[in-house]
């Protein structure tokens, strides 16, 4: 009993200081995430005779690129919203009032003081001045990631070889280490790549309806597609808003059907059950982990809910005495399979 006690404080400890130090642990986080990513083409590069360094040039170049494009697009589309706030507030007026006639007209009774009393533009400029806060300190720091992201690609290459001279390092511990790697490198390939799809027809379809902000929508599809469960649907909610202000209640519903008809497509079609059995995790993990990882390190913690878990459930499947948490972690074993 005393020593369950004494690893309940330690663990308290360690997650008071984890999330006091969130603002330092993100960005290493973030680079290590990008290095298991990058890791595989760097090590190919190298293995086809191509320098080191001219590998690692390419693959920083390219990641830079991609992060300049990313912010480029936030800040357009900030800039976008910041001139055309004062037009979607009266627009949001107008469609308010003619929806709370239509419940009027139907003898339902429509709160008319609603748009005056709890819709404020300079709340939405609160806002929009938060949002230019955060990109500056996401471009204050993508100097450091990229320079740790380079260190982590030259040590990749000879990291097989230091875990297996680690003195008392079991085979089997070794090669659990390197399935569970390749697990979290083969699911975010594919979550890349699924998200990538979700975020393309997101700005397809936003733009044939001609609404506001495409591509910024589709980049938050794109990075909302990895939260677990509620991103997709927190994603939604602001095209679906600027359909209803820019279009009306009908077209804000035509929104709304196809962003539903892309995340069931995409998520629920060619993402069956990947979630959960593919990673060794139970969904419930799944979304357990998303909201404390979230409330631990922000929306990165979020974003990097699952490679995370995986993390603990490796560290965990380590020990002897902490085997079953582990086991309780994972899916249910299959009928014909004994549980671990």
């Amino acid at each position: 009993m005393m020593r369950a006690l004494i690893v309940i404080a330690c663990l308290v400890v360690i997650l008071a200081g984890a999330k006091a130090a969130s603002s330092l642990i993100v960005p290493f986080l973030l680079a290590a995430f990008l290095a298991v990513l990058l890791a595989p083409p760097f090590i190919i590069m190298k293995q086809k005779g191509l320098p080191g360094i001219i590998a690692l040039v390419v693959m920083v170049t390219t990641l830079a690129v991609l992060g300049i494009l990313t912010v480029t697009i936030l800040r357009t589309s900030l800039d976008q919203f910041t001139t055309n706030l004062p037009s979607y507030q009266a627009n949001l007026e107008k469609q308010l009032e003619a929806v709370w006639r239509w419940l009027e007209s139907h003898g339902m009774e429509a709160p008319s003081a609603f748009v005056s009393d709890h819709l404020d533009p300079s709340m939405a400029m609160t806002y929009a001045g938060r949002l230019a806060r955060a990109l500056s300190g996401m471009l204050g720091q993508a100097f450091l990631i990229f320079i740790v992201v380079a260190f982590m690609l030259v040590e990749a290459s000879g990291m097989r070889q230091k875990v297996h001279a680690i003195p008392g390092t079991s085979p089997e511990a070794l090669a659990r280490l390197e399935r569970n790697l390749k697990d979290v490198r083969h699911y975010f390939s594919l979550k890349s790549v699924m998200s990538l799809l979700t975020g393309a027809l997101v700005v397809i379809w936003l733009q044939l309806l001609d609404i506001d902000n495409a591509l910024f929508m589709g980049l938050l599809a794109f990075f909302l597609n990895f939260v677990p469960a509620i991103g997709s649907l927190i994603a939604a909610v602001p095209g679906i808003l600027l359909g209803f202000i820019q279009l009306g209640p009908t077209m804000a519903l035509v929104t709304a059907i196809g962003y539903v008809v892309i995340n069931v497509g995409v998520s629920n079609v060619l993402e069956p059950r990947f979630m959960g059995q593919g990673l060794g995790l139970s969904p419930l993990v799944i979304v357990v982990s998303m909201i404390f990882w979230g409330w631990l390190l922000g929306p990165v913690g979020m974003l990097l809910s699952v490679p995370l878990t995986m993390a603990v459930k490796v560290l965990l499947e380590s020990g002897t005495s902490t085997q079953p948490i582990a086991v309780l972690l994972g899916p249910p074993p299959k009928e014909d399979e004994p549980a671990a």
